[in-house]
């Protein structure tokens, strides 16, 4: 249960970020939009470690793992520790 609601977390923390390009249109005036958008970057970021922190640690490592970037695509991240 607590990982289900760490997942829904996560999906408002993606929508919250995926809001702030679209508040230009909106009509507000720019110092409301600058508002509008550094309110949503903190609650986008608040969310998403709330989400991770009830999801678990399992999650937060694949999410760096997916981010990576090996110099090598064919090396194997024990290959990589070994060459050092």
């Amino acid at each position: 249960m607590v990982k289900l609601a760490g997942f829904i977390i996560l999906g408002l923390s993606v929508f919250i970020w995926l809001m702030i390009p679209v508040v230009p249109f909106l009509g507000f005036s720019v110092g409301k939009i600058a508002g509008i958008t550094t309110g949503l970057i903190i609650a986008g970021e608040i969310t998403f470690y709330l989400g991770i922190f009830l999801v678990g640690k399992e999650f937060l490592v694949k999410i760096k793992n997916w981010f990576k970037r090996r110099k090598n695509p064919s090396e194997t991240p024990a290959d990589s520790a070994d060459s050092e």
